[in-house]
């Protein structure tokens, strides 16, 4: 909820549901999923987002709001989970065929750490994070800035020579399209995705590529909005 570009907006309408409630109905598609957690803050701001998760009876945890990396910690060790996939809640197309694909690729190579976002050649909205818990525990114990612990994974992919990294690519570069949210002409191209779906939850990535090309002028809606950087 204290989004410094758009507050609130895991909570905003997306097509008569909040954007929080469409991650989580297509993540649930996902076949390899075992568990669905919502780790939000202690912020009072965020009790609405607890009720959310109450309404659509999925987990929740509390931890720090700007520690984030002690608050995945905490929850993975509460829920005593070996693998953990991270997927951030303003990411409403989010695609469950590549959270599966992206698990599949950790378990198969027996990596650290494996994410679509490595290289950026998928949309961007629709990251993919898998790590198992013992590399959390490692960057849990030796991250101290503050950018790698307010973003959770950086001590990891920025630190090859101590973990086994694998970069899941796309068929080719399609890193030009920005579905996530993050600002209102983002929340805007995203709304009218939906309603092009119908408000559907089944629609497929591949899917938008269709709909992107038969009608290029959505991609303007966003197309000024420049991704907030991660790096400090």
């Amino acid at each position: 909820m204290g989004s410094s570009r758009l507050p609130g907006k895991v909570l905003m309408d997306l097509g008569g549901e909040s954007v929080l409630a469409r991650v989580i109905h297509r993540l649930r598609r996902a076949a390899l999923v075992d568990k669905i957690v919502v780790a939000s803050s202690t912020s009072e701001k965020d009790d609405a987002v607890v009720r959310e998760c109450e309404r659509l009876q999925v987990l929740s945890f509390r931890g720090s709001e700007h520690d984030v990396l002690d608050r995945y910690y905490r929850c993975a060790e509460l829920q005593r989970a070996a693998v953990l996939v991270r997927i951030t809640a303003d990411c409403p197309l989010l695609d469950p065929e590549l959270v599966d694909l992206t698990i599949r690729a950790f378990l198969a190579e027996n990596c650290d750490y494996a994410s679509n976002a490595l290289v950026q050649s998928y949309p961007r909205g629709l990251d993919v994070e898998v790590l198992s818990r013992a590399a959390l525990t490692r960057a849990w114990t030796k991250a101290h800035s503050p950018h790698d612990r307010e973003h959770v994974t950086p001590y990891l992919y920025e630190h090859p020579e101590l973990f086994r990294l694998v970069s899941v690519m796309a068929d080719a570069d399609y890193s030009h399209h920005r579905w996530t949210v993050d600002t209102l002409e983002d929340l805007e191209l995203v709304r009218s995705i939906y309603a092009r779906f119908e408000n559907q939850n089944c629609f497929s990535w591949r899917e938008v590529l269709k709909l992107m090309q038969r009608e290029p002028q959505l991609a303007e809606i966003n197309a000024h909005v420049v991704q907030k950087a991660v790096h400090a």
